[in-house]
């Protein structure tokens, strides 16, 4: 008989405990994952902060139960760490609003200079394109690359811990249990019975304490690759007017703003938020963005003329 089954023995009625009883019992037969789980799930449940199973008088609901087993009640979540949302909303907006900024100033510069505009711009702006897609490229690889070497860094030196002080470690892991409202008998045992399996008890301890899966980490060349091509796709707006022969700063400025207005609330109902709310943040930032460099470049323009 396993712990957990010895727990439904002590308790005094046995009717209302028996759906935490089997939870808990499945959880037992199962990996020590499942069983982290099933404290983190009784730690959340709503019925008062105290673990379901740990109430005899009070039979937990489906709900919990589920929870408590890690499963699904027919919902499914998005990837959210793939490393691939934040680049490319970055890039994406980070391109249209530096190219059209770009533009906009030296379009201004020129204007007040009285000079050909067309020819220029469209080099600004594909020279602006191409650094700048290069340039983000580079960064997110390098600083994604270097976010997951320091997590592997500290899975290290949690790895080390565990295989020479196994007791210090499985107690750290109860006390995170208790802090979320297990109770005391229940955190020592899960704790027990993860510690049992060498790489779950690691990955439990490295989630915990570093609060991310060292198993699930961002991948550099995704987020690199979605950084050059959004942030390129994003720069090629304000040139399109340009690239078709239509002289007019006006227009690229209009397709800028539409983009940027289409653009912020897409990534809204991405992120479950209200479209005109991100719409209008983002348009009113490229805005502010433009007019500010707009205006420096016509000052210097004048200046230098």
């Amino acid at each position: 008989m396993t712990a957990a089954g010895q727990s439904r023995d002590e308790m005094p009625d046995k009717a209302s405990a028996r759906p935490a009883d089997s939870a808990r019992g499945q959880a037992a037969d199962s990996t020590g994952g499942q069983a982290a789980d099933s404290a983190r799930g009784q730690a959340a449940d709503s019925t008062g902060g105290q673990a379901a199973g740990a109430l005899p008088d009070i039979a937990p609901d489906a709900a919990a139960a589920h929870q408590a087993l890690g499963e699904t009640d027919g919902h499914h979540h998005r990837d959210v760490s793939g490393g691939w949302l934040r680049p490319a909303v970055f890039g994406a907006m980070d391109g249209l609003v530096t190219n059209v900024s770009l533009i906009a100033g030296v379009g201004g510069g020129i204007a007040s200079v009285g000079g050909a505009a067309s020819r220029t711009l469209v080099l600004t702006g594909l020279a602006g394109l191409a650094a700048g897609a290069f340039s983000m490229a580079t960064g997110e690889y390098v600083s994604v690359s270097s976010q997951n070497e320091l997590i592997e860094a500290e899975v290290s030196k949690e790895r080390f811990e565990l295989e020479n002080h196994p007791d210090a470690e499985r107690h750290e892991l109860a006390a995170v249990f208790r802090q979320r409202g297990v109770d005391a008998d229940l955190a020592d045992r899960v704790a027990q019975q993860v510690s049992a399996h060498p790489e779950q008890a690691l990955r439990e301890h490295v989630r915990e304490e570093l609060g991310v899966d060292h198993h699930d980490l961002p991948s550099p060349v995704t987020a690199a690759a979605a950084s050059l091509v959004t942030f390129a796709a994003g720069a090629l707006v304000p040139l399109l007017p340009y690239l078709a022969g239509f002289d007019s700063l006006a227009a690229a400025l209009i397709l800028a703003a539409i983009a940027a207005f289409v653009g912020g609330g897409v990534v809204s109902r991405i992120t479950s938020r209200p479209f005109l709310r991100g719409a209008g943040r983002q348009l009113a930032l490229a805005a502010v963005a433009a007019g500010l460099t707009y205006g420096i470049g016509v000052l210097v323009g004048s200046v230098v003329k």
